[in-house]
């Protein structure tokens, strides 16, 4: 009966969700609180350069001669034994560079003074031809009057005599890449332990490591490439230094989009101060066809998607990590970028919606190649239209048919 009914319980109001609870942080507090701590850490990397410079560039080099131990091991080469020989590689490779550094250096030494007096001229000839055009004659008397190509020699004698300062970065890299090596030995197990928990976590560093590596290897070997054939290119004009401008040239090729320039303006000075404009204009055209190949079109290809960084951001983090950490900072700036964007972006599951902002165009490339395949296969599944005149002349007339019964 009616009165035996029950009263219908109302239904259970949903949960709100997560957008539509009202949140109360202030993510504006956040974001300028984020950007206090990032200033407090630049300052902080910047009053530590001279140990946070050479502690970064040893674990680049880790990464890179990590390769060897694994081959060897899979050889089944003794653990200790593939990580003494990794570490023997890097070293070796350190004490070949800081060589042919020292005898660019004591080459350039006694470069400076066979042409000081023609520096002088050349500096004293820009004088007048700014004179013409127009700027104060006080001014430029009293730049040329300031300088002197004899203060030269003498600062570069004190960068030279400076290298015996470098002795506490070579034993701060030699220690690093001693104990980094025989860490990444155990590093495997490691990251097998955590990835069950962090998986996120330990594929950006796996991802950070590959691309840092492929990034350094490739850029080394091209750089390499590219300072051999300067140096034959400016042998062949008959500049003077030539080993010098093409040790300049590969340490340069690890400035993106402004180490060429770097690179190319002591060729051209010395390159006019003996040949004349020919020997200038070669130099430029020469320098910029090996340029164009090597970071225009050949590292590109090869590096592939490992930087993924758009070239403003590329620009940018050379200048800022020129700033933070002097010229290693420079060199590594693509690397320091890549750890940035892995700490703050790859391990962060509600960030990679920014990846394209910073240049990764993995996305939309495979959405165009996909595009392009469903087209393909459209087009050769769907049968050839035939043309009306022709359709309709074939087609039969069903006025004529035979009615049916």
């Amino acid at each position: 009966m009616w009165w035996n009914r029950k009263n219908p319980k109302p239904a259970p109001e949903a949960a709100p969700t997560a957008d539509a609870v009202p949140s109360t942080v202030n993510r504006n507090a956040l974001l300028l609180a984020g950007l206090g701590g990032g200033v407090l850490a630049v300052f902080g990397l910047a009053a530590i350069s001279s140990i946070a410079a050479p502690v970064f560039l040893a674990l680049v080099l880790t990464i890179c001669a990590n390769p060897v131990r694994t081959a060897l091991e899979r050889r089944r080469v003794p653990t200790g034994i593939a990580t003494g020989v990794a570490i023997v590689t890097v070293l070796a490779l350190i004490v070949v560079f800081g060589y042919a550094v020292a005898v660019a250096f004591s080459q350039f030494a006694s470069l400076l003074p066979q042409f000081a007096p023609q520096i002088q001229a050349a500096v004293e000839g820009l004088g007048e031809a700014l004179a013409k055009i127009g700027i104060g004659s006080d001014q430029i008397s009293a730049v040329i009057g300031s300088f002197d190509a004899g203060s030269i020699v003498s600062v570069v004698w004190g960068l030279i005599g400076g290298l015996a300062g470098a002795t506490t970065t070579f034993v701060i890299i030699f220690t690093m890449v001693l104990l980094m090596a025989m860490d990444a030995a155990l590093l495997p197990e490691v990251l097998r332990q955590i990835e069950p928990h962090r998986a996120l976590l330990v594929h950006s560093i796996r991802d950070y490591a590959r691309n840092v590596r492929r990034y350094m290897v490739v850029t080394t070997a091209l750089g390499v490439a590219q300072g051999l054939i300067n140096w034959f290119v400016l042998v062949l004009l008959g500049v003077p230094g030539a080993f010098i401008w093409g040790l300049l040239s590969f340490i340069c090729s690890f400035i993106p989009n402004v180490g060429y320039f770097i690179a190319i303006i002591p060729p051209i000075i010395f390159g006019g101060l003996t040949g004349g404009w020919p020997t200038v204009i070669a130099v430029i055209v020469l320098y910029g066809i090996v340029n164009a190949g090597v970071q225009s079109i050949v590292q590109p290809r090869v590096v592939g998607n490992a930087v993924a960084l758009s070239q403003s951001i590329t620009f940018f983090s050379v200048l800022f990590w020129a700033i933070v950490l002097g010229p290693t900072g420079a060199i590594l700036a693509i690397p320091l970028t890549l750890l940035v964007r892995m700490l703050l972006v790859d391990t962060n599951p509600r960030m990679p919606w920014i990846r394209p902002l910073l240049g990764d165009n993995t996305a939309s490339k495979l959405a165009k190649a996909e595009a392009k395949a469903a087209a393909a296969t459209g087009a050769a599944s769907d049968p050839p239209s035939a043309d009306p005149a022709t359709a309709d002349a074939e087609r039969p007339d069903e006025s004529a048919a035979p009615a049916t019964g």
